[in-house]
């Protein structure tokens, strides 16, 4: 990522689940980047997702990815707490 990228305005704009707490995340620049949720699921709202039955059951909205219970994280920190895949 170069310093002058802006992805304040980034979007999530495709999904795919691997496994456990990670997934493959597109992003509307069209890097993509593998995600491990379980150490970000910090807090009330997440807590129940760290039951991985809960977990899966997420929705991609037009910005980002949603789940059962509300919670949500900002595309531009998934971005940043991605890895870059192929």
């Amino acid at each position: 990522m170069t310093p002058q990228e802006d992805i304040d305005l980034i979007r999530v704009t495709d999904v795919e689940y691997v496994k456990d707490y990670t997934m493959d995340l597109e992003f509307s620049n069209g890097k993509k980047k593998r995600v491990n949720f379980l150490p970000l699921l910090k807090g009330k709202l997440f807590e129940p997702l760290k039951d991985v039955s809960n977990f899966v059951q997420f929705g991609l909205t037009h910005w980002t990815l949603e789940w059962y219970n509300g919670a949500d994280f900002a595309p531009d920190y998934l971005y940043k707490q991605g890895v870059d895949i192929a």
